[in-house]
This record gives structure tokens, sequence and C-alpha cells, in this order.
């Protein structure tokens, strides 16, 4: 080999560039970094300050529809409570309305039998008094034939019929009446 090229070939670092290329790689870095910081950097900051302020904007409103959701959990708590209390008066009040009716209906039934008692004596007494009344006319025609047939006249005079009657009859009361009451 040639004593040059060997020398040549010493002094040469392959790590270190020629100046000469070191300086325009310096100059076109300068321009292209100046280029994009002249245009990219301002919309990179636009793009960046836009997304800090709606992430902002997001977490404020998350905030505030977290404060209202809130708000309206506490007023649905409320109604709900308000409901339950009202339910509770409502069921009690047809309670109380219930036990009501049930007394008035069982003091109207109790009205009612009462008048049906009352009734029923009633007309027990007016057909005891008919059954009474049918029996003396059917008894008194009764004792006048028999009467009449043993004496052998007739007995068809009605004042002294009704009288011979009305004695007869009142004896046999009187006599039902002190068995009544002996016993």
């Amino acid at each position: 080999m040639n004593p040059m090229v060997q020398l040549a070939a010493e002094t040469e670092n392959p790590l270190v560039p020629p100046i000469p290329e070191l300086i325009i790689g310096l100059i076109a870095f300068v321009i292209v970094f100046g280029f994009l910081a002249w245009k990219l950097l301002p919309n990179i900051n636009k793009v960046l300050e836009e997304r800090r302020e709606a992430i902002e904007g997001g977490i404020e409103k998350a905030e505030a529809a977290q404060t209202e959701a809130q708000s309206v959990l506490e007023q649905y708590k409320a109604q709900l409570a308000e409901a339950r209390h009202e339910a509770a008066r409502l069921r009690q009040e047809a309670q109380e309305q219930g036990a009501t009716l049930i007394a008035e209906m069982r003091a109207e039934g109790q009205r009612q039998r009462e008048e049906i008692i009352a009734a029923g004596h009633a007309q027990i007494q007016a057909d005891r008094k008919a059954a009474a009344s049918a029996l003396r006319q059917d008894v008194g025609k009764l004792a006048t034939e028999l009467a009449g047939k043993l004496v052998g006249e007739s007995l068809e005079d009605h004042a002294r019929q009704s009288r011979v009657i009305d004695r007869f009859l009142d004896e046999l009361d009187d006599k039902a009446t002190t068995a009544e009451a002996t016993r």
C-alpha cells in the first residue's frame, strides 16, 4: 500500500464528519426547525390548548352533572319518603273508615233486627187477638148450639148469647191466668 493513502486513512476519523458537511447539515437543520417552529408549532399549541379546554370543560360539565344527579337523587328520595308516608296515612284512614263502616253496619243490622223482632211480636199479638176473637166466636156458636140442644130450645137471642159466651170465656181466661201464675 501506498504510504500516502495509509497516512490519509489514519488522519480521517469516520465518526467525525467533515467540517463543510457539518456546517451545511447544521444550516439545513436550523432552516427546517425554524420552518416547523414558524408553521407547525402554533397549530400544535392551538390544538393542545383546545384539548386542555375541552378536558377542563368536560370535567366541569361532569362535576355539574354529578351535582345535578345528586340533587335529583335527594329529591327522589324525599318524594319516595313522602309517598310512603302518604300511603301509610291513606292505609290508616282506610282502616279507620272500614272500622267505622263495620260499626255502622252492625248498628244498622241490630236496629233492623230489633224492628223485625218488634214487627214479629206485633204480628204475633195481632194474630193471637184475631185467633182469640175467631175462637170466641166459634166456641160461642158451639156452646150456644150445645146449650140449645141440652135445653131443648133455641138460644138465638144474640144479646143473651153474647153475654153467656163472654162470661164463659172470661172464666176460662181467669182459670188460665191463675194456672200460669202458679207455675
